[in-house]
């Protein structure tokens, strides 16, 4: 992604220093290393925000009115929520291959979840403005309703089009209240203490890597994969309600101590609806949403049209999906009468650096685990057990060193250097070494050695990435900016299915037909679509022997690719600010 250029490019670092902070850079929002909110700078620092949206006014008098009590329940009360979500989600994406399987359409795997990965980075954008107009209260429960429908319809699917329907509301829910909870401890901690409790709140994940797989495996073999997504539908909601009431209790004590004081903004409904309509800028949403969808699917599909990529439709998806991006860039340049943020900060050399590095680790990411964890079924020959922890090792590792990471960036204050001399650098060596590894016949301990660099690198990147972002900006705009992160990573994870989906479907059933023995030529199809199928083959055969070398070239040319696509991270660190944590004041009131 090419990086516009912006007033901070020429500019050598300076050290930061206390100075109050210019108007025009107040109203937009803007802290630079130049410009800092420091903790002297004014006597009324502490105030609610007058200019501020009425969304974090009344997150500014909650951490006013609560008490040391509500503010450690809140974080449990996250932790719990984290622990429930991290086990549905490992549960879910070992279950995944298994839904595909049971409708005979196994390449599918990667396809349902482009739609999802791109409506689910792009509602952020709305999430953001319904966090800063309505409140944070109702942005939760609006993405844990969102999430239980999407469990719902999971359980109930009889064909891969709902369960990609499906899929949709549960990214939008699931990714919804992982963004509304990272708003939530932007609000309540200090800057210089938020990757800590960033990575101590993931934490749940090093617990979730041991029971994951036991759970996919007894489903598989027990009462099946639509009663694994029925249970947590019903734990979910159960698992959030507590931290809501929490919210709204202490925002309705703060409207009864007079901190908070109601708005009433004399509107009919139909000015309403036009406010809001403009507020949330609609237009832009549908171009974005609509174009990368358009753009994306292509590359997924392209195999089962008549023509592959000369077919009119791959052609027209293709074009138009590029046009409506255009025109939304366009739009939000030329035209928008509310911008999701200020254009300094659209235009910040650390907040697109921090964007490209999410979308360039989710695109990675998702390139070669897409079809990994049926890798190690088909090829390793681990069970599903053995599969979830492999899988898993990820999470753990990644979760328990990004703590180490906030205790880091906590002591030095700073976070760029962890990134850029860490971070992106191992993550390139652990997916190279899995270019040659992913060879058949090779010890599956070279294969954990390598998730486990991955995950300590994986750890420091995202703690660092999104630190990068609220860093660069003012509390009234964190929400924004960790939105327009998360369309960023939300995006590349589509385009990371979406590469997988190309290189699988062009790929493996070319390598599966002039592998497979004569006697077995006939199955191509129902070995192609089915990983039970693939699986009924014994170690050894030469059937099995034909699927396993099938797999290999596969996920040869996706390890390729993730590691040429990650240099690109490497590039746009580079141009991150030095920004020392230490000298902001960016929240207010009782926080951590």
């Amino acid at each position: 992604m090419r990086l516009p250029p912006n007033r901070f490019t020429a500019q050598p670092e300076q050290p930061v220093v206390e100075k109050t902070v210019p108007e025009t850079d107040k109203e937009a929002g803007l802290v630079t290393e130049q410009n800092p909110i420091s903790d002297s700078e004014s006597a009324d620092v502490d105030a609610i925000s007058a200019d501020a949206q009425a969304g974090v006014q009344k997150i500014e008098a909650v951490t006013k009115v609560w008490s040391k009590n509500h503010l450690i329940a809140a974080y449990v009360f996250i932790w719990v929520i984290y622990f429930v979500d991290a086990m549905q989600q490992g549960t879910s994406t070992l279950l995944t291959p298994y839904v595909t399987s049971a409708f005979a359409e196994h390449s599918l795997t990667a396809t349902t979840g482009v739609m999802s990965s791109i409506i689910g980075g792009v509602s952020k954008l709305t999430l953001a403005k319904i966090l800063d107009v309505w409140g944070r209260p109702q942005g939760f429960m609006l993405t844990m309703l969102l999430m239980t429908l999407g469990l719902v319809m999971m359980a109930a699917c009889n064909n891969v089009e709902t369960y990609a329907a499906a899929q949709v509301f549960y990214w939008v829910g699931y990714n919804g209240i992982s963004y509304t909870i990272s708003v939530f401890i932007a609000d309540t901690s200090a800057l210089k203490n938020r990757g800590l409790m960033l990575g101590f709140l993931s934490s749940p994940y090093i617990a979730t890597v041991w029971i994951t797989g036991p759970i996919s495996q007894s489903l598989i073999s027990g009462i099946g994969f639509r009663w694994g997504f029925g249970i947590f539908a019903i734990i979910t909601p159960l698992m959030c309600l507590p931290l809501f009431f929490l919210f709204t209790w202490n925002q309705r004590k703060a409207k009864k101590m007079g901190v908070l004081v109601p708005r009433n903004s004399g509107r009919t409904l139909l000015q309403s609806i036009k406010y809001y309509f403009w507020e949330f800028d609609v237009i832009c949403l549908l171009l974005i949403s609509g174009g990368f969808a358009l753009f994306l699917l292509p590359f997924s599909i392209y195999s089962y049209q008549k023509y592959g990529w000369r077919d009119p439709l791959t052609i027209c998806f293709i074009i138009f999906g590029g046009l409506m991006l255009i025109a939304a860039a366009v739009w939000e340049k030329y035209f928008a009468p509310v911008k999701f943020m200020p254009w300094e900060l659209l235009t910040d050399r650390t907040v697109v650096g921090a964007c490209v590095l999410s979308a360039v680790l989710f695109v990675e990411y998702y390139i070669w685990t897409a079809y990994f964890s049926s890798w190690l079924q088909v090829v390793m020959n681990l069970n599903l057990t053995q599969t979830g922890y492999i899988s898993q090792i990820y999470s753990i590792g990644s979760c328990f060193f990004s703590i180490i990471v906030g205790v880091v960036v906590r002591w030095s204050g700073r976070f760029k250097w962890i990134t850029l001399y860490f971070g992106v650098p191992v993550t390139i060596l652990s997916i190279g070494l899995l270019i040659h590894f992913r060879e058949p016949g090779t010890h599956l301990g070279w294969i954990i050695m390598c998730e486990i660099l991955y995950a300590f690198a994986g750890g420091a990147c995202v703690i660092c990435e999104q630190l990068a972002v609220m860093a660069a900006a003012a509390h009234q705009h964190v929400a924004v900016v960790l939105a327009v992160e998360g369309m960023f990573s939300s995006v590349g994870g589509a385009i990371g299915l979406s590469i997988a989906g190309a290189i699988w479907t062009g790929l493996f059933p070319v390598k599966l037909a002039e592998y497979l023995p004569e006697e077995s030529q006939a199955n191509l199809t129902s070995i192609y679509g089915d990983l039970v199928t693939q699986l009924s083959y014994p170690v050894g055969s030469p059937t099995r022997d034909a699927i396993i070398r099938a797999y290999g070239d596969a996920q040869k040319w996706m390890f390729v690719a993730a590691t040429t696509i990650t240099i690109i991270g490497l590039v746009a660190v580079m141009f991150w600010r030095d920004i020392k944590v230490k000298d902001f004041k960016q929240v207010k009131g009782r926080v951590i």
